[in-house]
């Protein structure tokens, strides 16, 4: 996976709070290999309406293809699925901006190179009314927390350890290598300090 620092892309506003993970992708979809992607099913449901077309009203539909995605509070809730981020970066997005995320969504997103950007209720407010008639883009810079859209300049919280991982394109695994030789020191001094913890020798 890729790292990143700097992004700018066109944004699309879907302000609707508790947007969950069967919603950014339906359970029926789960038996797809993600060699096959799933960007097609991002918010399946929502987009279409009953005979199956696509909903021309959808934020999502009316505009062309966004690469920033700004939402309402609590995005991400429900299952800890993280085919609901892959859906999202099959489709094409690198960040999403709400007021809150849920814990497990969050975590997959960075996993994932997906920014979860969190702002505060009147910022989401603002970066909607800017990205209504969807023609705004949105840039993004990891390094400053920075957001700008237009005129607005707004900073977004983010955990150093996340941010680092999504710079440098890691995941857990690879962040963890990164102190392979602490590691490595702290388990010889282990066996040699508690030589009683460890498994006796044949």
């Amino acid at each position: 996976m890729a790292g990143w620092v700097h992004h700018k892309g066109p944004a699309v506003a879907l302000p609707r709070d508790n947007i969950d993970t069967d919603q950014l992708i339906p359970a029926r979809f789960m038996s797809t290999p993600r060699s096959a992607g799933y960007g097609d099913y991002l918010l399946h449901d929502m987009r279409r309406l009953d005979a199956g077309a696509l909903d021309p009203a959808f934020p999502l539909n009316r505009f062309g293809a966004a690469s920033v995605l700004i939402a309402g509070p609590n995005f991400g809730s429900g299952s800890s699925r993280e085919a609901a981020v892959y859906a999202l970066v099959d489709a094409g997005f690198r960040t999403v901006i709400a007021p809150s995320f849920a814990d497990i969504f969050a975590g997959n997103a960075v996993n994932n190179g997906l920014l979860p950007a969190r702002v505060t209720p009147s910022e989401a407010d603002q970066l909607t009314a800017a990205c209504d008639d969807g023609t705004a883009e949105v840039e993004i810079d990891l390094e400053t927390g920075c957001i700008r859209c237009g005129d607005l300049r707004i900073t977004f919280d983010l955990d150093e350890s996340w941010r680092v991982k999504l710079m440098n394109g890691w995941d857990d695994i690879d962040l963890t290598q990164q102190h392979t030789d602490a590691i490595a020191t702290y388990r010889e001094e282990r066996q040699r300090d508690a030589p009683w913890a460890w498994p006796a020798k044949r």
